[in-house]
């Protein structure tokens, strides 16, 4: 769940008899080949969890217990699959830039019919019922009894932290005689796979308002009257940022984003984006939305809407919807939503804009952290990116918003899917834009907090504790992919001892909630009713639309051509002035705003609450100069539209 992933074969494409050079990305989940001998079975890898150990086991499951699983299918060719999405994304490659259509991506790598129709008569020879069939998997239910005769694994209860979870106590398996159809199986356990962010959608979550004073501008509001922080006076926190200002700050210069299309993915939908997207645009100086510029594609139902928090994700897709058009007014916007937060509804989310090719570039504000992933579902979320990637779609995810993720779970680990590595992580920073919508500075973002003492002439506890931060570190479960090669430091790539690990993000931009986004949203208000209204919002929910605005912006200036998946040709320019080189005292000394809040979110009616926030304190986590695991490579600088080239 992720929180507000024969014949054939004598005809192989090029793609399918690439070598795999030096560096190339592995495949998630290699598919073991097929045994000659009868009865010969091939270890699905990953499908055991780490948790399911012998302390933690409670036991067989009851035989007559309920199993709905998905079975994912490997298609003709994986390791071909990623070779050819590696050589058409890397701008140093023969291949770069030759895309697939969905239609030729399918022929040439999805599953035939042939093994659709092997693994499903697999499946019901085992005695589960096949409930679905989809170009990348089968769905099936069935009880325990049946799915354990299918995944040749016993399936056990074990004790996961306050709560019991059932899990395979060995590694799953399929035929060998299917000769490697199978990708992996997920639902064999029941430990919850969810974001964090026949039902209906309730209603919008309850009004909040930001209290003034604000700054307009970063600076031009100083708290002269409040105590100081780091030797000086601290400017107070702005009203928000508008496209205008950040369109300014990321180099837009007369780009627009004409002639692309973004996609956007969260769950539920906001019953109210279409009329506060062009009142947004309207009252904050946004190109007015044209017809048709907005699209909607959604699920004919929905699920778990009270355990996913449903109301929670309008102002997820509404503050993504607004960010890409204020960055990029005239790129077309398609939102896709879920029917819940769990993995298997936002997986389908992503493969609906694969499979029909919606859209180039592909927003995504939400994912979970790495100890709740398991690699059978890596595995299904990156068959999705590579499908993509070959067809020059690229996949843009938010870090997260908890730094390192000890203050959060105890734990110091990163974001999925934003870990994979065939999608761009994006991390998040504090933007000052000054007058005239000049900018001025970024730092990492990373708060800690000290609120007024009741005398008003000190911070109490200054600097204050950890709030927030933007997500980054080293993965535990991803090697390091090939265009991270000489540019991270060996420091970051080797933090968890051993080998050479993905480290993110890769790129950055503002994320700050106190440097914020002005956002317009329809809420809930104290007496009942539904109004518009206007609060500043920050996060690496933030930062992701206004990446995936950059590229479109970027894809324009190429001539349209796509941009594919990013990556490679963003650490290409590493080290070149394309990018603001994001550190944590960019003046030479600490930073910090002060911010004023509602006690009740809503008005002064129970009091106000004076607070400074200093900048650039993002727990273990350091923006320095060079590569980074707070902003990656850097946020973008004018020339970073122009750099991919035209073709």
């Amino acid at each position: 769940m992720r929180s507000t992933r024969a014949a054939a074969r004598a005809a192989l494409s090029l793609a399918a008899t690439l070598p795999l050079l030096a560096g190339a990305l592995a495949v998630a989940a290699p598919v073991a080949q097929a045994d000659p001998n009868p009865g010969a079975r091939d270890a699905l890898t990953g499908t055991k969890p780490l948790w399911a150990t012998t302390k933690a086991d409670q036991g067989a499951t009851p035989n007559s217990s309920a199993v709905h699983a998905r079975v994912y299918l490997a298609g003709r060719d994986a390791n071909g699959l990623a070779a050819y999405a590696q050589a058409v994304s890397d701008p140093h490659s023969k291949l770069y830039g030759k895309y697939l259509s969905a239609k030729q991506a399918q022929a040439r790598f999805g599953a035939t019919k042939a093994q659709i129709s092997e693994v499903t008569k697999w499946l019901e020879s085992s005695g589960l019922t096949v409930t679905g069939v989809s170009q990348h998997y089968i769905s099936v239910s069935g009880d325990v009894a049946a799915a354990e005769k299918a995944f040749g694994a016993q399936l056990h209860d074990y004790t996961k932290g306050k709560h019991t979870y059932r899990a395979p106590a060995s590694t799953a398996t399929a035929p060998a005689a299917l000769d490697g159809a199978v990708l992996t199986v997920t639902g064999l356990d029941t430990a919850p796979h969810k974001a964090s962010h026949d039902e209906t959608l309730p209603p919008p979550d309850a009004v909040f308002h930001n209290a003034g004073p604000y700054s307009s501008y970063f600076g031009s509001r100083t708290a002269s009257t409040l105590p100081s922080a780091y030797g000086q006076a601290a400017p107070y926190a702005i009203k928000g940022y508008t496209g205008k200002q950040l369109r300014s700050a990321y180099g837009a210069g007369a780009k627009t984003g004409k002639g692309v299309r973004v996609a956007i993915t969260d769950a539920y939908a906001s019953p109210t984006i279409a009329k506060d997207a062009a009142t947004y645009a309207k009252r904050n100086g946004d190109a007015a939305y044209r017809s048709g510029q907005l699209k909607q594609v959604l699920p004919s139902d929905y699920t778990k809407t009270e355990e996913c928090g449903a109301a929670g994700w309008y102002g997820e897709e509404t503050l993504d919807v607004e960010a890409v058009h204020a960055v990029a007014p005239a790129a077309d916007i398609t939102y896709v939503g879920a029917a819940s937060c769990y993995d298997d509804a936002l997986i389908d989310s992503l493969g609906k804009i694969v499979d029909g090719h919606l859209a180039d570039i592909v927003s995504n504000s939400w994912g979970d952290i790495e100890a709740n992933q398991t690699p059978d579902l890596a595995a299904a979320y990156d068959q999705i990116f590579k499908f993509g990637a070959i067809e020059g779609i690229g996949f843009y995810f938010s870090s997260g918003d908890n730094g390192d993720e000890v203050a959060n779970t105890g734990t110091k680990q990163v974001d999925v899917p934003a870990n994979s590595a065939w999608v761009t992580a994006v991390g998040g920073t504090s933007l000052a834009v000054g007058k005239g919508d000049t900018y001025k500075f970024e730092t990492g973002w990373g708060t800690l907090k000290a609120g007024l003492s009741a005398d008003g002439k000190s911070w109490d506890k200054f600097p204050g504790a950890y709030t927030s931060g933007a997500g980054g570190g080293t993965s535990k479960t991803v090697k390091q992919p090939f265009y991270q090669r000489g540019v991270v430091p060996n420091a970051l790539a080797r933090a968890n001892g051993g080998a050479k690990m993905r480290t993110v993000p890769d790129i950055a931009a503002v994320a700050d909630p106190n440097t914020g986004f002005l956002v317009g949203q329809t809420q809930t208000f104290p007496d009942g009713s539904l109004k518009y209204d206007e609060y500043r919002i920050g996060g690496t929910s933030l930062a992701a639309p206004v990446i995936a605005g950059v590229q479109a912006l970027a894809q324009e200036a190429r001539g349209g051509h796509p941009l594919g998946f990013a990556n490679p040709a963003i650490y290409d320019h590493y080290g070149s002035k394309i990018y603001h080189d994001v550190t944590d005292r960019p003046t030479g000394r600490d930073l910090a705003v002060v911010r004023v809040d509602y006690a009740n979110g809503f008005d002064a009616a129970d009091g106000l609450l004076t607070s400074v926030r200093s900048l650039g304190k993002d727990s273990s986590l350091q923006a320095v100069t060079g590569y980074d695991d707070v902003t990656g490579v850097g946020s973008p600088a004018p020339g970073y539209v122009t750099s991919f080239g035209r073709r």
